[in-house]
C-alpha cells in the first residue's frame, strides 16, 4: 500500500529524513511512536502528499502523493494534529466535504457522531477542541478511505472518548485498508495496533509486529535478582521491578507499549539484535 525508499527531507537547514525506507501493508493498524518533533507528522504529511521529498520515492497504491491526483485523494484521509474548522453548521460542512469521497457513508458518520455525543445541530466554531477532533475522526472513518493517517488523534479526548476511539478504529479495519496512528501517548494505542514503529530524529529505531514482540519478549514484575541481572530493560515500580526479558520459554505475556518504547529509546540495539536472532533461528 505504501512504499518509501531513501526518503530525504529537510526544513531549511534542519534535516528530518536522510534515507528513510519503509513499507506499510493493507490489513494492519500501525502505531507510529515517538517524541514530538522527531518526524512523525512530517512522515504522515509526506505520505498524504502535503510535503514533497527532496530525494527518494514515495508510492501509495501506485500513485505519487505529491501529484495529488483525484483518484489518490479520494482514497487517503489525514487527521492532522493541528487543524481549523470553519464557522458553519456541522451538517453543511459534512455535506460539502463528503462529495470529494465517493465511498462516504452518511449513515456511518451519523452513528459515529452519536457514539461520540456530538450534537447533530452543532456549529463547528462553538465546539470545544476535543469535540472538533471527534468530528474529524468521525468524518475520516465515514470516508471509508483505503489509507487513514491520524496524527495524535487522542489529543483533546477524555478517557471515555479514548476508549470509544479504540473501539471505532478496531471496527473500521478490513483487509483492504491501512491505518497509521502517530502518537507520543503510548498507552492510548495498547490493545489496538498490529505493528509498532518507533521513530526518533527521522530514523525508524524499531519496527515489529505485536505478535513478534509477544513471541520474543516477556513483560512482567520481578523480585528475582537473577532476572534483574539478565533483563534487557528494567524500571522500579510500586509493586516491584518491571522488567523486559528475552522470551526463552515461549511464555505468554502482554506487551507493555510504554515500557517497550522507553526500552527502545534507551537500549534499542540489544532489543533489535534479539529480534534478528529470533528471525534467523
Amino acid at each position: 500500500m505504501v512504499t518509501i525508499r531513501d526518503l530525504h527531507f529537510a526544513y531549511r537547514r534542519k534535516a528530518v529524513f536522510t534515507g528513510l525506507s519503509l513499507d506499510l501493508e493493507p490489513g494492519y493498524i500501525y502505531g507510529l511512536l515517538g517524541r514530538n518533533g522527531t518526524g512523525k507528522s512530517t512522515l504522515l504529511r509526506s505520505i498524504a502528499g502535503f510535503l514533497f521529498p527532496q530525494r527518494g520515492e514515495i508510492g501509495v497504491m501506485g500513485y505519487k502523493p505529491g501529484k495529488r491526483r483525484p483518484a489518490f485523494l479520494q482514497e487517503v484521509f489525514l487527521v492532522p494534529e493541528d487543524f481549523y474548522l470553519p464557522p458553519m453548521p456541522l451538517g453543511k460542512w459534512v455535506y460539502t466535504h463528503a462529495a470529494f469521497y465517493p465511498k462516504f457513508n452518511h449513515g456511518k458518520f451519523r452513528q459515529i457522531a452519536r457514539d461520540f455525543e456530538i450534537p447533530a445541530s452543532a456549529r463547528l466554531d462553538e465546539l470545544s477542541y476535543g469535540q472538533q477532533k471527534k468530528v474529524l475522526i468521525s468524518f475520516a472513518l465515514a470516508t471509508n478511505a483505503s489509507l487513514l493517517l491520524m496524527d495524535e488523534p487522542t489529543n483533546g479526548l477524555d478517557i471515555v472518548s479514548k476508549s470509544q476511539f479504540r473501539k471505532l478504529i478496531a471496527g473500521s479495519l478490513d483487509y483492504t485498508k491501512c491505518i497509521v496512528i502517530s502518537t507520543h501517548q503510548v498507552k492510548d494505542l495498547e490493545n489496538l495496533i498490529d505493528r509498532v514503529m518507533v521513530i526518533d530524529e527521522g530514523r525508524i529505531l524499531f519496527d515489529q509486529a505485536m505478535e513478534a514482540i509477544s513471541d520474543t519478549l516477556v513483560f512482567r514484575l520481578s523480585f528475582d535478582p537473577e532476572e534483574m541481572a539478565r533483563a534487557l530493560y528494567s524500571e522500579p515500580s510500586f509493586r516491584g521491578n518491571a522488567v523486559i526479558l528475552p522470551n526463552t520459554d515461549g511464555e505468554d505475556s502482554q506487551p507493555d507499549l510504554e515500557m517497550l518504547y522507553k526500552a527502545v529509546m534507551l537500549v534499542g540495539a540489544p532489543l533489535n539484535l534479539l529480534f534478528k536472532k529470533k528471525k534467523i533461528n
